[in-house]
């Protein structure tokens, strides 16, 4: 019988990784987090889309790379400089409404970016292994409110779900057509993510911070919809786990993987906005957001068994503690503390709690 997987963060020292999309929040908090490990990471990705934006307050120390994942010129020249070892591919058009008003380019990031991607590191030398992140969003939601697994059905009804389905599909093609020896080829679905450190358009989080700064009731579209809310460094450390069983037991490593909350953690939105506001402070409540809306699922959540019985993987955070992390970080930075050193003092929590749950 195999031995089972065991994380190190040993494993990371030295290591080269080339990361996609490490300008945006959960690429920002993955790049620092990987610093802290020690490996030498290349990022490649747009430039921050938002001001403030997460980059600009942690990414120091960094080998980045502005670029578009599209170009494939470009992306063969940074595979090139790269060199890597291991590529978390997570780079990616991840707002719903946006994808609403820009599904050409949302489809061309997402899908096309994808392919670029998978088919330059056909030419990687030292390539051990890659991980493709998509989302929670990839399966057939029908409403039913089921708790998906990796064997079901992929769909998605609006062009960003749709998109990172599609997605899924294209790693699937390149490991069967072109990776079927190696080096390991897998994708990882997580849920809605919250923490310090988001300012994107149309995220619930965001959208309560400048709400209560402004001392307003937070807008919202679909208050009683139902999501897996997840602490951002959650998933980060499922694309970790992952990443490091594709190298050491690729014969055990899943290649497609749910990495989801407690399922204790579900809540509605309005929930939430309830819970984020009592810690972070401001006036409190919500109210509906007029006119029409794009149409999003009312419940998805998902089941992480596969990578419980695989990774040895499970949450770390509980909802409540998800909340109070995130509050506890805008309130730092409202305050001017400096926050990369506030981050890596939450990573560092992160990790202590990590190691200490069971």
């Amino acid at each position: 019988m195999n031995a089972p997987f065991r994380r190190s963060d040993r494993f990371w020292q030295g290591r080269r990784v080339l990361l996609t999309g490490h300008t945006g929040f959960k690429g920002a908090w993955l790049h620092l987090w990987l610093r802290e490990l020690g490996a030498d990471v290349t990022g490649f990705a747009l430039r921050p889309a938002t001001d403030p934006c997460l980059w600009a307050l942690i990414g120091t120390d960094a080998q980045s790379i502005i670029g578009d994942v599209r170009d494939d010129a470009l992306m063969r020249s940074v595979i090139t400089r790269a060199d890597p070892e291991i590529v978390i591919h997570m780079a990616a058009q991840a707002l719903v409404r946006e994808s609403y008003r820009d599904p050409l380019g949302t489809y061309g990031t997402n899908v096309l970016g994808t392919v670029v991607l998978l088919a330059a590191l056909r030419a990687a030398p030292r390539l051990r292994a890659t991980v493709v992140v998509t989302s929670d969003k990839v399966y057939d939601n029908e409403g039913a409110g089921l708790a998906f697994v990796e064997g079901d059905r992929l769909g998605g009804h609006d062009p960003y779900s749709n998109s990172k389905a599609c997605a899924e599909l294209v790693t699937m093609s390149f490991r069967e057509s072109f990776f079927r020896e190696g080096p390991p080829l897998a994708s990882a679905r997580a849920g809605n993510v919250i923490g310090g450190g988001d300012w994107s358009a149309d995220r619930l989080i965001p959208d309560c911070v400048r709400a209560l700064e402004m001392g307003r009731p937070v807008r919202l579209r679909y208050p009683e919809a139902i999501r897996p809310w997840q602490h951002v460094l959650e998933p980060l450390s499922g694309y970790l786990d992952l990443a490091q069983a594709l190298v050491e037991s690729p014969e055990r490593a899943p290649t497609a993987v749910n990495f989801g909350p407690d399922p204790a953690s579900f809540r509605s939105v309005s929930e939430v906005v309830a819970g984020f506001s009592a810690r972070f402070g401001g006036a409190p409540g919500w109210e509906p957001d007029p006119g029409q809306h794009v149409p999003e699922a009312t419940r998805l959540t998902l089941r992480s068994d596969l990578a419980a019985r695989t990774l040895g993987w499970r949450w770390t955070l509980d909802i409540e503690r998800s909340l109070a992390w995130t509050a506890d970080w805008y309130r730092a930075h409202r305050d001017g503390e400096n926050m990369r050193e506030f981050s890596r003092r939450q990573l560092q929590s992160f990790r202590d709690a990590r190691r200490s749950s069971p």
